[in-house]
């Protein structure tokens, strides 16, 4: 008989089963403290000791269902390495990977991942992900034969099982109630949710591939398009990346973070809350024709938007982008990607700041003939490496955190670079209505800025975005909205209905038919209810031809 070689004689060997068990615990107990913080919090011992052991148990039970020889390691591997990624982000950022959140990783830039892939990130990944990985890799796995496998492995999942729906029966109440109340509780559950949810990402995407765009608002005109007498129109709305409301001064933040707006003839909408928590979702609802409460990804999808019903109307539209993309808003018009620009005064790394929109915006509005509609995407406040979305000049608010590590700042740094990057914003957004205002004899202008969702910088220990809406706090929800109407656009406008209009609750679900008024467009979608400026209009007036008509619900 041959003898076993040191090598071989040094390396243990372990049974499938052994393995599976060793590895359910490790997937319960490590990788999991937000979840089980938040556990602790919630439930009574008794019930928490039951959480426990029925994960536990349920673990165990899947582990070694799927340890058929040749897969074993590559799929405890998978399991861990998705538990440890998952919960640097849950755990550091109190972020949930739901499905949303997911496709919004995929949509990320270069740039962007390369911010969040920090060295705390690796050496979080190394010692919780990989470490444990070339352990099951180390390890020799003994498997019996099949008929003696499957003996075996029932003999463990069954009672597994069944201990498992014991102990959530004997709880059900308790786990029902508390996870109705606290839907936030059980979406951090790792990696059972962030898995889940990429099955569930995968479905969506493969149904996405059939959807057939429905057309919409093809009877669209602009009121009085033939009239030779009149300046072209150019509304530009400036879709802001996430920028919260209580960070703006125009709504009475301590810190002066608005102060070039402040001097500007603007109307601030101080009650404003967005349809998402993420880009993904809120960018393609604030140019649908749904109210949030209607929307949804596919209906985002299969149906036309603000966009398309501008341009059957004769409008030129076009989409400038400084950000991960227009997320199929603007498809079926002119779209240019700033970010991919190589221009050194603005760009680096991959990454521009929005100054680059007011460089080529001067010689753009030289050009101007016709109505024009243009959306410029900012990059804005995009997080976690906010000191770079600002030139050295705006650094207002110091010692501001440079570094997109947050663990190496504190949280009043977090705070400063959050808010230096706002006052660029503030900048830009100002700078682009001196443009227009100098135009305004020729041209009949206007602006709109909405962010597509806020930012958490600390409070509740969230940061970032992308929460569920159902739990995500007002810092997420609650967005700037500020508009600036040109000399002939304000001429339409009653001042003092406007002021008192700036006080009362707006939502994303508004910028679809406020642009639609300010280009005066005549069509059946157009719903005056959610205009904004309707019921301002000098003598009443609201968009012709629609006094009576609703959106298209599909």
């Amino acid at each position: 008989m041959a003898l076993n070689t040191p090598a071989e004689l040094r390396r243990p060997h372990i049974e499938s089963v052994t393995l599976s068990i060793i590895t359910a615990g490790y997937l319960t107990a490590v990788n999991n403290a937000t979840f089980w913080h938040r556990s602790e919090e919630l439930l009574p011992t008794g019930a928490l000791l039951a959480l426990v052991a029925g994960i536990f148990c349920l673990l165990t039970a899947l582990c070694i269902t799927v340890s058929v020889k040749y897969l074993t390691k590559p799929l405890f591997i998978f399991l861990i390495m998705v538990s440890a990624t998952a919960s640097w982000f849950i755990d550091q950022f109190g972020t949930i990977i739901d499905v949303e959140m997911l496709q919004s990783a995929i949509d990320t830039t270069n740039a962007e991942a390369g911010h969040l892939i920090s060295f705390g990130f690796i050496r979080h990944v190394v010692i919780f992900g990989i470490l444990p990985s070339l352990l099951i890799l180390w390890v020799k796995i003994e498997h019996r034969s099949f008929l003696q496998k499957v003996k075996q492995n029932s003999a463990f999942i069954f009672p597994a099982l069944f201990a498992a729906a014991a102990l959530f029966m004997l709880n059900a109440s308790t786990f029902t109630s508390l996870g109705r109340e606290h839907k936030e509780w059980i979406a951090t559950l790792n990696p059972v949710m962030p898995i889940g949810n990429a099955v569930k990402l995968g479905i969506r995407s493969g149904k996405n591939q059939n959807i057939i765009v429905q057309p919409l608002g093809t009877d669209a005109k602009v009121a009085n398009a033939g009239s030779g007498n009149r300046k072209p129109r150019l509304t530009i709305v400036i879709a802001g990346e996430t920028a919260r409301a209580e960070s703006f001064s125009l709504g009475g933040y301590k810190k002066n973070t608005n102060p070039e707006l402040a001097r500007q003839d603007i109307t601030y909408f101080s009650d404003t809350s967005s349809c998402g928590t993420i880009t993904a979702v809120s960018l393609p609802c604030m140019f649908s024709v749904y109210t949030r409460d209607e929307y949804t990804h596919e209906k985002g999808l299969e149906t036309e938007n603000l966009l398309d019903v501008l341009k059957h109307a004769g409008v030129h539209v076009e989409w400038w982008d400084n950000n991960t993309g227009h997320k199929s808003v603007a498809d079926r018009v002119t779209s240019e990607a700033l970010s991919t620009s190589d221009n050194p005064k603005y760009c680096k790394n991959g990454e521009c700041l929005d100054g680059i929109f007011l460089d080529k915006l001067d010689t753009w509005m030289s050009g101007i003939t016709q109505d024009t509609v243009l959306v410029m995407h900012q990059l804005g406040s995009h997080g976690p490496a906010y000191y770079l979305r600002y030139p050295d000049e705006y650094r207002r608010f110091t010692p501001d955190c440079q570094s997109a590590e947050f663990s190496k700042c504190s949280r009043e740094e977090i705070l400063n670079a959050y808010d230096n990057s706002i006052t660029y914003t503030d900048h830009i957004i100002s700078s682009v209505i001196d443009r227009l205002r100098d135009k305004q004899d020729k041209l009949d202008t206007s602006l709109i800025y909405m962010s597509d969702h806020g930012e958490s910088v600390g409070e509740f220990g969230l940061y970032l975005h992308g929460a569920p809406y159902f739990v995500a706090p007002s810092q997420q929800t609650h967005v700037p909205y500020v508009l600036w109407l040109g000399k002939d656009a304000k001429a339409t406008i009653r001042q003092d209905c406007l002021a008192k209009e700036a006080t009362e609750p707006q939502s994303h679900d508004k910028l679809f038919h406020t642009v639609l008024g300010l280009m005066q467009v005549k069509t059946q979608v157009y719903s005056p209810a959610l205009d904004t400026l309707s019921s301002c209009r000098v003598n009443g007036q609201t968009n012709p031809q629609v006094a009576n008509s609703v959106a298209v619900r599909r």
